[in-house]
């Protein structure tokens, strides 16, 4: 019985036991071929390739250019971030505050080739986790057993059911999300977080605290662009500073966009700038024209944005880096009486735009609203209503002893009169009755015959 060779391990094939031992298969190979048929079968010539600075033929070594795992996990953890200070001053001096109080830095514990690979997402040109090898005689050769992998090793993670799947701990989706951080750090990436918080550091900035998939990073007031010009001082900073808190208030829970300014890659301390953000998208979405001369985002397009602050009457969007205020009247053909009911922040919206003003790349403006957005929701509904006919609806709103009533089939409606002895308030049902119909307006016009419910 012929004996069988003995395969080493994966772990231990380097570059030249791989290239002898399939130079050695590649002759007894052609040799088997050559006893069975006379016949001598020409081998094909490697074709000449083109590289642009030369052509190249012949033969040429596969593995003589290509770097090796280790040489590229050194590589990914040579690079300048970590240790790097922050572009503006203040970024690195806001970063100093953040880490006095940052809780215990995360063992990052070096990152080997597959870790490296992972985070670069070549997950494809990993190494595959099983090796079959054929024996000389062309069957399966038992793979030998392998000790205990220690920890970093490809095979030490989760392995699930499927086999080609994996489950991925807390740790790994950590390093992710840092690469990801770290990325628009060096690159200029946009990477989009939620409001989640309003804070002082000690010595009296304002940051803004953004949460990114667990990580916290923190934005200056003045790089959240929600003012134009110098911030004031004297007797006018307190009253400015009320309204900027106010405003950030009223934004918790929004879609914040930013880029990475400043980083502690040890305490995983964060500085970022989100008006560097919205120049980048107004640039790519308002001044960049196509072919045509046309930008991404001109008048009478549909476009959707983000509600970043609502109030009773007025909604506040960020549509590509621009905010714009739409008023009530603008939001909806049907009546309402606060907006806050509908929307909340962190919606996303579609809006039409109705003017732009490029004049200047910080101070873009637009004009939008959402109610010309559905034609269907615009169309008139009287034909739903009759002269003398009774419907009811609910209370919107009640201003200077007007009464403006949305209807349960869908037509607006405006009571002057009101023949029951209490006086209707918001969100009261009634029974309305329909004197004149208002073409013009898409509006009936009638008086309130009595208070159905109250809303008390």
């Amino acid at each position: 019985m012929p004996k069988k060779k003995t395969i080493p391990p994966p772990d231990d094939f380097s570059s030249e036991f791989m290239e002898t031992e399939f130079v050695k298969e590649l002759s007894e190979q052609q040799a088997e071929a050559a006893d069975s048929d006379n016949t001598e079968t020409p081998l094909a010539e490697p074709p000449e390739v083109d590289l642009g600075s030369g052509d190249v033929s012949g033969t040429a070594d596969v593995g003589e250019n290509e770097p090796d795992a280790e040489n590229t996990a050194d590589a990914a953890d040579t690079v300048p971030v970590s240790d790097e200070k922050a572009e503006d001053p203040e970024y690195d001096s806001i970063l100093q505050e953040l880490n006095s109080s940052t809780p215990a830095p995360l063992d990052s514990g070096g990152e080997n080739a597959l870790d490296a690979l992972l985070l670069e997402g070549n997950v494809e040109n990993a190494p595959p986790a099983e090796d079959e090898t054929e024996s000389a005689d062309g069957k399966a050769a038992p793979q030998p057993t392998a000790p205990p992998a220690p920890a970093g090793r490809r095979d030490s993670y989760i392995l699930t059911v499927d086999a080609k799947d994996r489950i991925e701990t807390e740790e790994e989706r950590r390093e992710v999300i840092w690469h990801e951080i770290k990325t628009s750090h060096i690159t200029g990436r946009i990477l989009t977080g939620t409001l989640d918080g309003v804070e002082q550091t000690p010595s009296g900035r304002t940051i803004v605290v953004i949460d990114y998939k667990g990580y916290r990073i923190a934005i200056p007031l003045k790089e959240m662009m929600l003012y134009s010009g110098p911030v004031p001082y004297g007797a006018k900073y307190k009253p400015f500073m009320e309204r900027m808190n106010s405003i950030l208030a009223t934004m918790l829970t929004a879609e914040i966009d930013f880029i990475v300014r400043g980083l502690d890659n040890t305490a995983r301390s964060v500085v970022a700038s989100r008006k560097a953000a919205m120049l980048r998208k107004r640039q790519t979405f308002y001044l960049d024209a196509n072919e045509d001369g046309i930008p991404m985002i001109y008048e009478g397009r549909v476009v959707q944005a983000r509600v970043i602050g609502v109030a009773e009457k007025v909604l506040r969007v960020e549509v590509f880096g621009v905010e714009c205020t739409i008023f009530a009247r603008d939001l909806s053909a049907a009546w309402f009486g606060d907006a806050r009911e509908y929307y909340s922040v962190g919606d996303r919206v579609l809006v039409r735009v109705l003017t732009i003003d490029r004049s200047d790349i910080n101070h873009i403006s637009i004009t939008a609203d959402i109610r010309s957005v559905s034609s269907a929701a615009n169309q008139s509904n009287l034909d739903k209503c009759v002269l003398q006919g009774k419907y009811a609806g609910r209370v919107t709103d009640v201003r200077h002893g007007v009464v403006f009533i949305r209807l349960n089939n869908g037509v607006n409606a405006v009571a002057h009169t009101c023949y029951d002895r209490r006086m209707p308030g918001k969100k009261d049902d009634v029974s309305f009755a329909v004197t004149r119909l208002d073409e013009e307006r898409g509006i009936a016009v009638g008086i309130i015959t009595r208070i159905i419910k109250q809303n008390l």
